[in-house]
């Protein structure tokens, strides 16, 4: 495994978040479990979920799998870091679309827009910590 540094495990943090976050808030009654959601719906939210899941997975994979940690593994940790929550984001953009379940006022923002804001800057920091002390 390979030398742990302060930029590695915030990359790490929100990889994981990333990755247990939708299956922590969305396996429940009000999405995966809802009745009142289509078949289609409950398929998008899958996919989300697994995404998620994936882009953990491979994240995690580029900080801490075997090999030589470079500017290209740190490249594709951060981006597979951040690729869900700047997703996340750009969700609230499309018609239609909130980011609270009824009863919830629905709005254009909520926790979730604040987490993945969180989340994204957390990754910049951690890359240009990275990137700083790999290329000392």
């Amino acid at each position: 495994m390979s030398e742990a540094s302060l930029g590695k495990i915030l990359l790490t943090v929100t990889a994981v978040y990333a990755g247990a976050g939708p299956f922590v808030f969305d396996w429940n009654r009000t999405h995966i479990h809802n009745p009142d959601w289509p078949p289609h719906a409950k398929f998008h939210n899958a996919q989300t979920m697994s995404l998620g899941a994936a882009l953990s997975a491979a994240a995690l994979t580029a900080i801490w799998g075997n090999g030589r940690w470079n500017r290209n593994r740190l490249t594709v940790a951060a981006i597979a870091a951040s690729l869900y929550w700047g997703t996340q984001l750009s969700a609230s953009a499309y018609p239609g679309v909130s980011m609270a379940d009824p009863p919830a006022k629905t709005s254009r923002l909520g926790p979730q827009t604040y987490v993945a804001a969180v989340a994204l800057v957390v990754n910049a920091i951690s890359a240009v910590l990275e990137h700083r002390r790999v290329h000392r």
